[in-house]
């Protein structure tokens, strides 16, 4: 997975901060943006690993600091839930000029509620997922309600939410009560997806349960067990992420990949540029590529990782099977291998014009109740693998062209 620092302006001019993260061994075939919560960024851990989950199959997403946060420019006292939504508006611009308009708006919590908002209008948009969001957005007031009569009668107040400092203005709380939630999210007629968990203490499940009955079908609820509003195990907002990412599947345009299909033991596939090669050897896929200084994109290993990589596999198959034939505790084997060119070790092979050899540098960890005989025996039999052999005496290649 790649990632670029993106910055867009918002409607009053103002950069907001983001970053599009990309997949790293195919081209995107859609677009989300991620929404996050109240007074979060984009850089806030379940925002990450959701994002993350995404991207693994084939979304690229747009993660941004909402005016006023993270690393976005702007004032947050000056910002309430209808500049979200703009923001949000803005993000799906950006992507539409630079990228593809997005299909997919992702949001959590309070980000939640301003994707439904911003979705009714992005034509682009063919579905949208909420994770923890209340079934309204003046349900935020209850994080500063102590301090909702001094905001009304003084027009301000500073108030603490999550150890941190935030004025909000009376202008927020007037905004996010004249929002009607159900009118917009019952005209808004996109495949809705309400994901949320019965603990969280936060923003309550009952909100998942009036946000699923105001949304017309196709509309799906998920619940996480034990996970908390803030999705801080990482294993919660990576399951979320992978929950949304096959249930987008079916409402997004995904593009039916041709399969490389081969009678041979393998086949090997690239395109009219760069070094991305896709590889089929029996039921495995695999990806192959250059590293990004010699040009390629570093979508996978490289053809001397791959054959490195044999080299260590054989040999860890090697004494794997040895020792069990042998009835020996050896509990794990972890094979180490470089590859590089040197001189050989004889003087009378090293060539007057210089050229070097290829060499596979091996470092074997074994572990086990195994004496040192039986250490010294399995390094012997490492030196036997098949491959071993094979990179040792060298082999003949035909080539035919069709």
């Amino acid at each position: 997975m790649g990632f670029e620092k993106v910055t867009f302006t918002n409607s009053e001019g103002k950069q907001l901060d983001a970053r599009l993260e990309i997949p790293n061994n195919q081209e995107a075939h859609s677009y989300a943006i991620f929404a996050h919560c109240f007074t979060c960024n984009k850089n806030f851990s379940a925002v990450r690993n959701i994002s993350r989950a995404l991207v693994n199959k084939g979304i690229a997403v747009l993660r941004f600091d909402f005016t006023g946060l993270g690393d976005s420019e702007g004032d947050f006292e000056e910002t309430n839930f209808s500049s979200n939504v703009s923001d949000l508006i803005q993000a799906a611009k950006f992507l539409e000029d630079n990228f593809k308009a997005p299909s997919l708006l992702v949001g959590h919590s309070l980000g939640g509620a301003a994707v439904i908002f911003a979705a009714s209008q992005l034509e682009s948009v063919l579905a949208v997922a909420t994770v923890g969001a209340p079934s309204s957005p003046s349900h935020v007031q209850h994080l500063f309600k102590s301090s909702v009569a001094e905001i009304n009668s003084t027009g301000k107040a500073k108030v603490n939410i999550g150890g941190r400092d935030f004025t909000i203005n009376k202008d927020f709380i007037d905004d996010i009560e004249s929002k009607p939630m159900e009118s917009v999210l019952k005209n808004m007629r996109k495949p809705f997806l309400v994901i949320h968990s019965p603990q969280d203490t936060i923003v309550g499940i009952e909100n998942a349960k009036e946000l699923y009955s105001y949304a017309h079908h196709p509309k799906s609820f998920v619940s996480i067990d034990r996970a908390d509003h803030l999705l801080m195990n990482s294993a919660d907002s990576t399951y979320v992420g992978n929950v949304i990412s096959g249930w987008a599947e079916r409402y997004l345009d995904v593009p039916k990949k041709e399969v490389l299909k081969t009678s041979h033991q393998v086949a090997v596939s690239i395109g009219n540029e760069g070094f991305t090669s896709e590889i089929v050897s029996g039921n495995h896929l695999l990806i192959a590529d250059e590293p990004i200084d010699f040009g390629g994109n570093d979508f996978g290993p490289s053809p001397y990782d791959y054959l490195a990589s044999g080299l260590g596999a054989c040999t860890a198959m090697t004494l794997r099977m040895y020792a069990t034939r042998k009835k020996w505790d050896l509990q794990k084997v972890v094979v180490h291998v470089d590859h590089g060119k040197d001189h050989a070790p004889d003087s009378e092979n090293v060539s007057s014009d210089g050229k070097k050899i290829d060499t596979f540098k091996r470092e074997i960890e074994i572990s086990g109740n195994l004496d040192d005989k039986q250490r010294q025996r399995l390094l012997e039999i490492a030196d036997k693998c098949p491959v071993h052999k094979t990179l040792s005496k060298g082999a003949l290649i035909m080539t035919e062209l069709k």
